[in-house]
């Protein structure tokens, strides 16, 4: 394994070690030393990588993006000119996983949210970060024939955030929706957004 490989590596770790202290302990538990604590590496490890706490949180902030992207897998989703079903089908499971094997990146994410507020240099790592689902929704509600893109793509962002919140951090922790629960509201969601309820009702008559 070369030099630079034991690097990435050693800064993945450390990055994943980062986002499970944010999700199990919030931002005042996130320290080098609890990073090296927790991760099994030597005192001192997690500084070599990021020297200062606003480059730690910069590093977690960027393992968050990657690792969500992969959870949601935007890019993978059917083409919805191919039409909505799969789509809706795909765009369920993906909010779904989310919410069950996944809440602890969610958990993570809020704390980096509510931190970057607070430190304006960090704010920039995070809107860059969440630039990228933003462009992807941009493009799929584009694809499905929205007269309004940057609007929708903020509504399905903010329901999303909502059921999230909701059911990870909020009154509905304990109840979690099915897939085709959650199906069935993006369905509304999409209908009342592009107009496609009326015209499915009159193709079906």
């Amino acid at each position: 394994m070369s030099e630079r490989t034991t690097a990435g590596a050693r800064a993945g770790l450390v990055a994943d070690t980062a986002l499970a202290l944010l999700a199990e302990r919030g931002m005042r538990g996130l320290t080098h030393r609890a990073v090296d604590e927790t991760a099994g590496l030597p005192q001192g490890s997690t500084s070599n990588v990021a020297r200062t706490r606003q480059a730690l949180l910069e590093l977690a902030v960027r393992r968050l993006a990657d690792r969500e992207e992969r959870v949601l897998a935007l890019h993978e989703l059917p083409d919805p000119r191919g039409g909505a079903d799969a789509l809706l089908d795909a765009l369920a499971l993906t909010v779904h996983r989310a919410l069950t094997h996944h809440h602890e990146l969610t958990l993570a994410r809020y704390e980096l949210a509510l931190e970057a507020t607070r430190r304006p240099e960090l704010r920039a790592h995070f809107d860059a970060a969440g630039a990228r689902f933003r462009d992807h929704l941009t493009a799929l509600v584009t694809a499905m024939g929205s007269t309004s893109p940057a609007r929708h793509a903020l509504s399905l962002v903010s329901w999303a955030d909502g059921l999230l919140f909701s059911c990870v951090a909020g009154s509905y922790h304990a109840q979690v929706p099915s897939v085709t629960d959650i199906r069935t509201d993006l369905r509304e969601l999409l209908d009342g957004m592009l107009g496609t309820a009326g015209r499915r009702r009159r193709s079906e008559e």
